[in-house]
């Protein structure tokens, strides 16, 4: 199935998205009071103008599509992302029609006539031929001209490039983009192995997205066990001790272990990924030619400006470009927050983890078994019953 010659999706993909999982039970007692509207509106005027979401996520999309239709922004100023075949925790739905349902139903939640970027949602938990049937679904609507790019996304990176060599192999056509959470960042970077971006290039990945860079919580002050996650994050006990021992080591450091995570994260990847990243850059960026893109999720206006100028920062640092104020000190020594944070990562927070350093949990895991999905298709449902995991 060879497409026609289209714009590559490296030359339409900002190398920021705005992730609306928080947009969710899972975050916010209430989706619908937290405030959405600024916080989109908000990215919109910084220039993050892409959003990823998905129908697993609770209301996620409802309340997306509703800010933008507040907002009355062009439809040509914003980017959307959405994803199908994962309907419930334990519910999957990869068939064509369940596919075109699902997209269908995307378009009139978020309101518009077209989806930029869909994905398979988690595709590790389905047969491989399954993902195939999805994908090819996926390209007769983008031959209708109802999605433009399509991609894989999940958790398990060597079964994400397994995928897309299975893709190009049986369809003749690369998948346009690979998504991949908590698998590049400071407890995790397996997806910026060189062995793994091998296996992507030869399969003619255009894209490769990092998402969860908080690794759903885990690289975060808080952590996991003390919040709402605690019940659903699939990561062992130990992990997560591990992790939190990380927040002492960042506060003598004079950091937030959020500060800390993101910015490890975004600049690292904005270079180890570059080669399958965005070219949609600022006009006067004097850096590389492409950027690695990264996934980022808020629940307020304030986390958003401060993850906004972070990325900035990251921006500034492969020009090259000192800022005022960037010079701070480290073990006693005056080096560049960049270079502050490279070395709090590598020589204390990486030894603390021990092991569990490049962890990766079972997904799915040898207990789980798919649910039936039809009484799911049938519902249209707005809020599942379980609200969904965010992949943040």
């Amino acid at each position: 199935m060879a497409a026609a010659p289209r714009t590559p999706l490296s030359a339409v993909l900002p190398p920021l998205i705005l992730g609306t999982a928080t947009f969710n039970y899972q975050y916010v007692s209430d989706p619908s009071r937290m405030p959405s509207v600024d916080i989109v509106s908000r990215a919109l005027s910084l220039g993050v103008s892409a959003f990823d979401t998905s129908p697993y996520y609770g209301p996620s999309e409802t309340i997306l599509g509703a800010a933008l239709r507040g907002l009355r922004a062009p439809r040509d100023s914003y980017f959307l992302v959405t994803k199908a075949g994962r309907i419930g925790p334990s519910e999957f739905d990869y068939s064509p029609a369940w596919i075109r349902t699902s997209v269908l139903r995307s378009l009139e939640r978020l309101g518009t006539s077209h989806l930029d970027l869909v994905y398979t949602h988690d595709a590790e938990f389905v047969a491989p031929d399954d993902v195939v049937a999805a994908v090819r679904e996926l390209r007769r609507l983008r031959d209708e001209g109802l999605v433009r790019y399509v991609g894989i996304c999940g958790y398990t990176v060597p079964v994400l490039c397994d995928l897309a060599e299975k893709i190009l192999r049986d369809t003749g056509e690369p998948i346009d983009a690979v998504q991949s959470y908590s698998h590049f960042c400071i407890q995790n970077d397996t997806l910026g192995s060189d062995a793994v971006l091998s296996r992507l290039r030869d399969a003619g990945v255009g894209v490769v997205t990092n998402a969860s860079m908080l690794s759903m919580g885990l690289l975060t002050t808080r952590g996991v066990d003390d919040g709402p996650m605690a019940t659903w994050h699939p990561a062992p006990g130990p992990l997560r001790r591990a992790c939190k021992s990380l927040v002492a080591l960042a506060e003598v450091a004079g950091e937030k272990m959020e500060d800390v995570a993101l910015h490890w994260a975004m600049a690292n990847w904005a270079r180890v990924g570059g080669a399958f990243g965005s070219e949609l850059l600022p006009p006067d960026f004097a850096g590389p030619a492409k950027v690695g893109v990264s996934v980022m999720g808020v629940t307020s206006v304030t986390e958003l400006e401060e993850t906004w100028a972070a990325f900035r920062g990251v921006l500034r640092h492969l020009e090259g470009v000192k800022a005022d104020g960037d010079e701070t000190e480290y073990k006693g020594v005056r080096v560049s927050r960049h270079e502050k944070i490279q070395r709090l990562v590598a020589d204390e927070m990486w030894p603390a983890l021990g092991e569990w350093r490049q962890y990766s949990w079972a997904s799915p895991d040898e207990s789980f078994v798919i649910q039936p999905a039809k009484a799911f298709a049938a519902a249209d449902p707005a809020l599942p019953a379980v609200a969904a995991e965010p992949h943040l």
